[in-house]
């Protein structure tokens, strides 16, 4: 059994285990666990409605697991993933809604800006990392409530009072009628391809340029890359801002296409946090990605119609897709256990 045999098959163990599990505790509740996951299946795929909507779903996922391997890949945990993304969904909501532009200008503005905050909200933990040695985990957290409650803060000043910001101009959305009549109207938008151009991009940054070498180096062991010339605290910053701009943009997919403005939150969206599984499910590779943000942002949607269709409450629903995440956290036990699998059979 090969090494890319067993990244193949740590995942998808991870996901039957997790699904197994999950039609366990469907019994035991008292539900029908078929009847359950045909309905998950319906709800992802039931009709082109479904397909278009899941395929919405997945672009913000994609993006924050984008920002979680990044960071991952150059030796730093990113947690504050859902703060940047919430500051560059209000930055994105705010040139679109603050800015009348052509279309070819407006749109690519209120992007960059959404990238921009993200990148920002990911400057200030990367400094602290690089300067004063203090643990990204600890002030990604905190950055996460500080974007939060800015955030709000914000959107009830320019909002005078209220809880929403106004609908950004049409010039600044991603909203696209061709695909909304494919998929009978859903709210499927053009942000997949920008989400698809991202993989690109951080495929490009880790494994075709200087750069994302010494990213990595650093990542790898930051004494031996210092030794041989390379600036540890700087790439420190850089890899922290270039997750944040991926988290952003995250922010901007809400933002420009699937609410098109933004409201006062009462918490957090939980797209950042999931981004980390979604992240440990792709192995961190960019193309693994795709495969944990198709899987989180197919169960995030078909799940709500299993209590419709399936009878089964939404407090299961949610475990299921607890039970998913769980046994993705445990990949590496999983892996552990092919590999002396492995052995065994190549010591017979």
């Amino acid at each position: 059994m090969s090494n890319r045999m067993i990244n193949i098959l740590v995942p998808m163990i991870s996901i039957f285990l997790g699904l197994l599990v999950g039609a366990i505790v469907m019994l035991i509740s008292d539900y029908n666990p078929i009847t359950g996951y045909m309905a998950l299946w319906n709800g992802i795929f039931g009709d082109s409605y479904a397909i278009g909507e899941t395929i919405r779903q997945i672009s913000p996922y994609l993006l924050a697991g984008l920002a979680v391997a990044f960071a991952f890949r150059t030796g730093l945990f990113n947690i504050g993933v859902e703060g940047q993304l919430i500051v560059g969904w209000f930055a994105a909501a705010y040139v679109g809604m603050a800015f009348d532009l052509p279309k070819i200008i407006h749109l690519p503005f209120a992007l960059i800006a959404a990238a921009a905050a993200g990148a920002l909200w990911g400057l200030v933990p990367g400094i602290l990392k690089a300067t004063l040695k203090v643990h990204e985990v600890i002030v990604t957290i905190m950055m996460n409530y500080i974007a939060l409650h800015v955030v709000n803060a914000l959107i009830k000043t320019l909002s005078g009072g209220g809880f929403k910001l106004e609908r950004i101009h049409e010039s600044a959305s991603l909203r696209s009628e061709f695909l909304s009549n494919l998929t009978d109207y859903s709210t499927l938008h053009y942000g997949i391809f920008v989400a698809l151009a991202m993989v690109v991009v951080m495929w490009f940054i880790l494994e075709k340029t200087k750069t994302g070498f010494e990213l990595k180096s650093v990542g790898y062991n930051d004494n031996a890359a210092s030794y041989a010339g390379m600036s540890a605290n700087k790439n420190i910053i850089l890899a922290m801002v270039i997750s944040g701009a991926f988290a952003g943009l995250g922010g901007a997919m809400e933002a420009l296409g699937t609410f098109g403005n933004m409201s006062s939150m009462g918490g957090f969206t939980g797209i950042g946090f999931d981004g980390i599984a979604v992240a440990l499910l792709g192995a961190n590779t960019p193309l693994g990605v795709i495969f944990g943000a198709t899987l989180f942002g197919s169960l995030k949607y078909g799940a709500n119609n299993m209590p419709n269709e399936a009878g089964i409450p939404v407090e299961i629903v949610s475990i299921i897709i607890a039970l998913v995440i769980f046994f993705v956290a445990c990949g590496y036990i999983i892996r552990v256990g092919l590999i002396r699998l492995r052995n065994k059979k190549e010591a017979k």
